[in-house]
């Protein structure tokens, strides 16, 4: 049977569709899934916070209101809550309000991809330390076997400190246009 709440159903999905998805509509339905898969196991989020992110990140909007989102994902208030207050305690998600109107309007920070390179920086900053560590370890402790092998150590120590010089430089352009 194709009447009653089905009907009403697709309606309203269809809208919402339309609404989010203004042009190439399956490849951002695509993407938002995509994307959203990335970023809840890059940062063990719940899904429904990676989808509301994936969503906020993609969109040509200034932002959607609760209710909206609630549409978007079909999602329960509580879950929206709780996963928009997990958004913005982690400054992925910011919000604000429009003068006469009471309602919260929720967007990207604008600082994840910031946010990605400072995490990469970190990483591969400890990466390097431990690194060094070692072959500086077998380099006194082991020196036949780092005179066997050190070109390996030196080698992924060599590529470290160029990942880390790439990530620092790639954050200071970033950082210059948006003071600029």
């Amino acid at each position: 049977m194709f009447f009653g709440s089905e009907l009403t159903e697709l309606n309203i999905s269809f809208a919402m569709e339309n609404s989010f998805m203004d042009k190439d509509t399956q490849e951002k339905m695509e993407l938002v899934e995509e994307l959203g898969l990335f970023i809840q196991e890059r940062h063990k989020l719940p899904p429904l916070a990676a989808r509301i992110y994936s969503i906020l990140v993609l969109t040509s909007y200034d932002g959607y209101s609760f209710d909206a989102l609630l549409e978007l994902t079909q999602s329960s208030k509580s879950s929206m809550s709780t996963n928009l207050n997990l958004l913005v305690a982690l400054k992925f998600v910011d919000y604000y309000t429009k003068t006469g109107n009471r309602k919260r309007y929720f967007r990207s920070a604008g600082n994840y991809v910031k946010n990605m390179l400072n995490e990469h920086v970190e990483a591969v900053s400890r990466e390097l330390r431990i690194t060094e560590k070692v072959n500086a370890f077998n380099k006194l402790n082991n020196s036949s076997k780092f005179e066997q092998r050190c070109y390996l150590g030196n080698i992924f120590q060599t590529y470290l400190e160029a990942q880390k010089q790439n990530l620092e430089d790639a954050l200071r352009k970033i950082n210059a246009y948006t003071t600029n």
